[in-house]
């Protein structure tokens, strides 16, 4: 069965069909760096990533964007009130993203552009669109104008009657609009702002708007149409709204081909708050003693499309589930084979245990390919898990070597898109050494490779490392590297 995904814009279950062949390119809306994420956000993040991993799962090459909003009121706020520029505000808060990003296992992504660094592109768009007389001028600063565009509103199907409230606050109140309903591309700068995040453009100093960061960023780094973008369901209006329509309407093409949105997390059945006590952020959990790939997994063990209510309790629960899937891990490895002479009529019935590893793994892709339902994924596991583990209390923990890889394969593809048993046994400091010897000498001879000019090989030996699941930075320190699930910082934030 073809993956079928739920599409915002059209409201359906949808096959996946990119726009290129065996290439998903995905725009995913990211943190504006003012403050640490919290793990609302990194619900998000996290189902995100696991859509990535089952892409490639499934055989997929993947490119994937997400923004870094390093400029908007909260951090020209905080820069003038601290008196410092706008990177010294924004540079530690991206750190502690990818601490925290890396904390729960998350795989990096091919691009993180910065806003600030893409100012050019998104006065290009705005150009765009006042030729296509989209736009129009008030005081320095330059609107879209919803009213000459009849496709606005097409992502959340609003009508004329619901225009008349598309102009709902977002920050440019203050900006003078021909019509409430219009958004702001490009505001006119104040002077104060000047030595924090002052640009010169064709209207005067300024800077960009919020929705314009995302259209003019995902254009550069995946064309003018791709294949999806995500975010969670606070963005569909009016950011991505309005991001569609300004992406279309200066391109005339199609944007996004599936929106897909997560919806919100629950704390304690209610909103996380500070006030209430229940805002948590990865290192308070971490603090409080519980791992991140417990959080991982509790995070990622509803649909997207469904809200999760957060509890400690249920941070117990994933903890002890994830204790239960190493255990059987553990077991599995260190089956024997059967002795016939010495076990005859306790054998493991081979075809029955080949069979149920069959049917578990079906049940789990047809699971995933169904709009990514992972509770019915993970139960395809828990049901592996429980069978097996009869087997082995039948048989005295003795399998058939073909009966034993069939359930580790169907852990390690589980893994590959959950991540939550490599995260554990990075938490645990457990190293393979023959894998660790294996890695010592690819890194020794890649490098010889690129010593002698030699890329094409240094590319080969890369390529043959990620194969085996390992992702590997170069720094100035050297070569680091770490399997998929506890990747590296290997962090692209340049053009």
């Amino acid at each position: 069965m073809a993956l079928r995904l739920h599409n915002t814009l059209t409201g359906t279950l949808e096959p996946l069909e990119p726009l290129e062949p065996d290439h998903v390119r995905i725009y995913s809306c990211g943190p504006t760096v003012y403050d640490r994420a919290h793990i609302g956000n990194f619900r998000t993040f996290l189902w995100e990533d696991l859509l990535r991993r089952y892409l490639k799962l499934r055989g997929y090459r993947v490119t994937q964007v997400m923004n870094l909003t390093d400029v908007d009121d909260r951090t020209i706020n905080a820069a003038i009130e601290q008196g410092r520029t706008l990177e010294e505000i924004t540079r530690p808060v991206e750190r502690q993203f990818f601490e925290d990003w890396e904390a729960l296992g998350l795989e990096p992504m091919e691009h993180y552009p910065r806003a600030t660094e893409h100012v050019d592109a998104m006065i290009e768009l705005v150009r765009r669109l006042e030729d296509r007389e989209l736009t129009y001028d008030r005081d320095g600063s330059v609107y879209f104008a919803i009213g000459r565009y009849p496709e606005y509103g097409r992502l959340v199907g609003l009508d004329e009657r619901d225009l008349a409230s598309a102009g709902r606050a977002e920050g440019d109140e203050e900006y003078s609009k021909e019509d409430p309903r219009d958004f702001v591309l490009w505001k006119g700068g104040e002077r104060e702002e000047g030595d924090v995040a002052l640009w010169e453009s064709p209207w005067g100093p300024g800077r960009p708007g919020w929705h314009l960061e995302c259209s003019a960023m995902s254009m550069e780094y995946l064309g003018e149409s791709f294949d999806i973008h995500t975010g969670g369901v606070d963005n569909i209006f009016p950011h991505h709204t309005n991001e569609m329509a300004q992406s279309e309407g200066a391109t005339g093409r199609s944007f996004a081909r599936y929106w897909l949105h997560a919806e919100h997390l629950l704390v304690d059945g209610g909103k996380m708050s500070k006030s209430l006590g229940n805002y948590y952020t990865v290192p308070d959990l971490v603090e409080r003693g519980h791992r991140p790939s417990a959080i991982r997994y509790l995070l990622l063990s509803a649909h997207y499309r469904t809200q999760l209510n957060f509890t400690l309790e249920g941070l117990a629960k994933a903890d002890r589930a994830l204790e239960r899937l190493e255990e059987f891990h553990r077991r599995l490895r260190a089956a024997r084979a059967p002795e016939p002479s010495a076990t005859r009529g306790v054998e493991p019935d081979r075809a029955s245990i080949g069979e149920l590893s069959r049917r578990a793994r079906e049940a789990f892709f047809s699971a995933m390919d169904d709009d990514l339902s992972v509770s019915d994924a993970i139960a395809s596991v828990f049901m592996m898990v429980r069978e097996v583990n009869r087997e082995l209390d039948r048989t005295g923990d003795r399998l058939t070597a073909g009966d034993g890889e069939s359930a580790l394969a169907l852990l390690g593809e589980f893994d590959a898109v959950f991540g939550v048993l490599s995260l554990r046994a990075g938490e645990r400091g457990d190293a393979d050494p023959a894998l660790v010897a294996w890695m010592d000498e690819r890194i020794a001879a890649r490098q010889a490779a690129r010593d002698a000019r030699d890329y094409a090989r240094a590319d080969a030996i890369r390529r043959e490392i990620e194969e085996r699941g390992i992702v590997i930075e170069d720094t100035p320190d050297g070569t680091r590297w770490k399997p998929v699930g506890e990747a590296v910082s290997a962090v692209d934030t340049t053009d």
